[in-house]
């Protein structure tokens, strides 16, 4: 009995064959490095401007770095998510919202920190500054006749102790901003902490402290509608977003002090995944459609180097070691 073979392939089938097979391989490897979703982790709720920036920023660079999602992860004044990047694996595919809070004012404000604000992260770039605001109810303005910054250093200075302000709680920024405050201006006003920056704007809002040092950002509505007086923005020099408010600084030389953020990775991310993450970020924050988005929210893109931000933060950290000493806020 005869057994049959069958024809063996040819060559060119062969190899158009193995073709056919490398090409699909491929084709899977490239749908496989597609499922790899970056994500940016905010240390805070959805919803503030911190959150909105974020997603508008992962908006912006889906055309450059893939399909980017956010991830909310608040408690702990930030900690909680900023640790989650700190952990992260250094791969580029997680990244995070490095605040003000979160890597200038809790490493001083907490007894116990889940990570080194200045050695678990590598920095990617600054993204926004928002101006802070020294605000005075409108109708307690009108009543003491406090119409400038020196007006309401005068009335302290004249009136010991009858002044307050609120602040979202101990260690806020409002806290220390006021702590600065008294501090140079050399008068006292007895701090009220409320748990948040909402309640502390309805006090002021309702009369039941003087003044605040509020973010530009939640202040402007009713600065525009006249329940609140603006006397100062705290940014070294005037803010574009309100040119017509002095700076702080301009009647106490050297104050400065204000909100920011940007974007960090796990410490141990190589330097050419941190170039390319800054250069889209970039891109995107000196986009128009961007800008004028920040503007919105009262906010200064700040774009930066690695390098500048990761000075940036050096320097801040450094400064709120004595602002938050001085003022003895302790959270734990």
């Amino acid at each position: 009995m005869k057994t049959y073979f069958p024809p063996l392939m040819s060559v060119r089938a062969l190899a158009i064959s193995s073709i056919a097979a490398l090409a699909l391989c491929s084709t899977l490897s490239v749908a496989h490095a597609q499922t790899k979703v970056m994500r940016i982790v905010v240390p805070y709720a959805p919803g503030g401007p911190i959150d909105v920036t974020a997603r508008l920023m992962a908006e912006r660079v889906k055309d450059t770095l893939g399909t980017v999602i956010i991830e909310n992860r608040p408690g702990g004044g930030g900690n909680i998510g900023a640790d989650v990047v700190a952990k992260a694996a250094p791969d580029g595919l997680t990244i995070g919202i490095a605040a003000v809070a979160t890597h200038a004012i809790n490493p001083w404000l907490y007894s116990k920190m889940p990570y080194n604000a200045a050695t678990d992260f590598a920095p990617i770039t600054q993204m926004l500054r928002v101006p802070n605001v020294l605000v005075v109810n409108a109708d307690t303005a009108k009543r003491l006749n406090i119409n400038t910054l020196a007006d309401l250093i005068s009335y302290a200075r004249a009136n010991p102790a009858k002044l307050n302000y609120g602040s979202g709680g101990n260690g806020s920024a409002g806290h220390l901003a006021g702590e600065m405050f008294k501090a140079q201006a050399g008068i006292f006003a007895l701090h009220i902490p409320y748990n948040g920056g909402n309640p502390a704007q309805l006090a002021l809002l309702s009369g039941q402290v003087d003044f605040n040092f509020d973010n530009l950002a939640t202040a402007s509505a009713n600065i525009k509608a006249g329940k609140l007086k603006a006397l100062a923005v705290t940014t070294a020099t005037r803010s574009a977003m309100l040119p017509e408010v002095p700076a702080v600084a301009e009647t106490l030389k050297g104050f400065a002090i204000d909100t920011w953020w940007g974007l960090v990775a796990p410490a141990a991310t190589p330097k050419d995944v941190v170039a390319k993450l800054n250069q889209a970020f970039v891109a995107a924050l000196n986009s128009p459609e961007a800008k004028t988005r920040f503007a919105t929210l009262m906010a200064e893109p700040v774009a930066s180097t690695p390098e500048q931000f990761g000075d940036f933060m050096k320097a801040e950290l450094a400064k709120y070691e004595k602002v938050v000493k001085a003022s003895g806020a302790r959270v734990d």
